[in-house]
């Protein structure tokens, strides 16, 4: 009876990478697919501008919660339980807050001028300067969250598929090694519709197998609730057990992501109206907060109680390696490892529609054909690709790679872009210089070449906090000091409704 276990066992482990082999081939076979119809810049970074809400809003949650966050989601639910869940709600209000007051008025201007990238936008509010800079911070800015992706994969492989090779190299860097490969090789063949309709069917398969799966398996594993409530302290289960800071610090550091986010901005264009934006941005609010949000924390909180003793965000993967039905295991790991493919790819477009519509293309080489700039967009993946490794290779957990990201981009790029959408006397001079204060003040912050006095930083906030104010203080001062010349300051309600009137 021990021998026929056995080879049960082995079969079914067999089944679970043919399930998780044949998965890939199937994702990376759809992004071969929309290469080969993709025709110009337009269809590779906005989809041709025609994408229904339901597919744009199941990408925006991909892309945002995707692998990374859902295993630093685990992670946080490990360290602290539901009060975790906060991380999340970020998403919730950040989504609705744009759907209400940022899409309407980015849909009108768009429909006129057919922006490709965030910073087209800077350009037709402010003036090429700034649009320089913007397309600087914000694609270095994805490379760090793309490094953030790689990091996720390379622990969910360690942990689950690839604990072992035959060369010796440590279980994380290996599995690293293998997950860039994987990841750039598809980011490089797809376009925006390939990274869509993938994601649609890749956070599907991720929530169902999540929810209907690994819960009740896990649940069996552990006994039930009345043992997760014996083996975790109680306040686990309070969502107040999360101090002040680390509340300020995560609304502060990612809810502004949804007013400068690159890969948000070229979901908006792809988007046919603004109808259909809206709606794709009420549908990623309310799958990220509750949905994924107490889903992800509560998985963390019963790999607590499966292993005690991991590392904080290798529990949830070792839980899905051990307790998962055999032949199911497959399908899940699959899903995780394609929504970590699918935010990867997202940030790495993001970051190449940076570098190579924003600055190459701009400044360096001028009247590029279609089919070139496609060309040239694959060679900057690549390249960005691997610096991407090398980020990711710095940092031991996921969710400080991913906030550390956001810090960057948001410090930089929140108060002016903010300006350009709701004040008038918004000045070129102005976000020029709350962009460069913001962004460097944060950078030297987070790598520690500057450090605040002791009596500021025993509040213990977050870089992007001291980043944002010193940006608003600079923005709204240069701004009044150096006005731009009479025409050129074009407020988006000036332009669009009071040119009309």
């Amino acid at each position: 009876q021990s021998k026929r276990t056995k080879i049960r066992s082995v079969i079914l482990t067999i089944i679970d990478y043919l399930i998780f082999g044949l998965y890939m081939v199937g994702v990376l076979g759809i992004g071969f697919y929309h290469f080969l119809k993709n025709k110009s810049t337009e269809d590779y970074y906005v989809g041709s501008r025609s994408i229904k809400a339901s597919h744009v809003g199941l990408s925006i949650v991909a892309t945002d919660v995707g692998g990374g966050f859902s295993i630093g989601l685990g992670g946080v639910g490990f360290m602290m339980g539901l009060a975790g869940s906060w991380l999340l709600f970020t998403g919730l209000v950040g989504a609705w807050l744009t759907a209400v007051f940022i899409i309407p008025k980015i849909k009108r201007i768009d429909a006129k001028h057919k922006f490709l990238t965030y910073p087209d936008f800077l350009r037709h509010r402010y003036n090429g300067k700034v649009a320089l800079v913007a397309a600087l911070i914000s694609g270095i800015g994805y490379l760090g969250f793309t490094g953030a992706q790689m990091l996720a994969g390379a622990k969910l492989a360690s942990a689950t598929i690839l604990q072992n090779n035959p060369f010796g190299m440590n279980p994380i860097t290996f599995a690293l090694l293998i997950i860039a490969v994987v990841t750039i090789l598809y980011t490089v063949i797809g376009g925006l519709k390939a990274v869509i309709y993938t994601d649609t069917i890749q956070w599907i398969l991720l929530l169902s197998g999540l929810i209907f799966v690994t819960i009740p398996a896990t649940l069996i594993k552990i006994g039930g609730i009345s043992a997760l409530r014996e083996n975790l302290p109680p306040e686990y289960f309070s969502l107040t057990n999360i101090s002040p800071v680390t509340f300020i610090n995560w609304m502060v550091t990612i809810i502004p992501i949804w007013l400068i986010g690159m890969t948000l901005y070229q979901r908006m264009y792809a988007c046919k109206d603004e109808k259909e934006a809206k709606k794709a941005w009420y549908i990623a609010g309310f799958f990220e907060y509750p949905i994924m949000a107490f889903t992800g924390v509560f998985l963390g909180m019963c790999a607590r109680v499966v292993f005690p003793e991991a590392e904080a965000e290798m529990a949830l993967p070792m839980l899905i390696r051990d307790v998962l039905p055999l032949g199911v295991t497959g399908i899940v790991i699959a899903s995780y490892f394609s929504a970590i493919m699918s935010t990867a790819d997202s940030c790495l477009m993001a970051s190449s529609g940076n570098f190579v519509n924003d600055i190459i293309e701009r400044y360096f080489i001028k009247n590029i054909s279609a089919k070139a700039s496609i060309r040239l967009s694959m060679i900057a993946t690549l390249i960005i690709g691997a610096f991407a490794v090398i980020i990711a290779a710095q940092f031991n957990t996921v969710l400080n790679a991913i906030l550390y990201a956001y810090a960057f981009m948001v410090s930089g790029l929140f108060v002016p872009t903010l300006g350009a959408y709701f004040w008038k006397k918004a000045s070129s001079a102005g976000a020029l210089a709350g962009m460069l204060t913001g962004g460097i003040l944060t950078l030297l912050l987070l790598t520690k070449f500057l450090t605040l006095p002791d009596c500021i930083a025993k509040l213990q906030l977050d870089a992007s906090v001291y980043g944002i104010l010193s940006s608003a203080v600079t923005f709204i001062g240069v701004s009044i000091l150096w006005p731009d010349k009479v025409g050129v300051n074009r407020s988006l309600i000036s332009t669009e409704e009071e040119i009309t009137c």
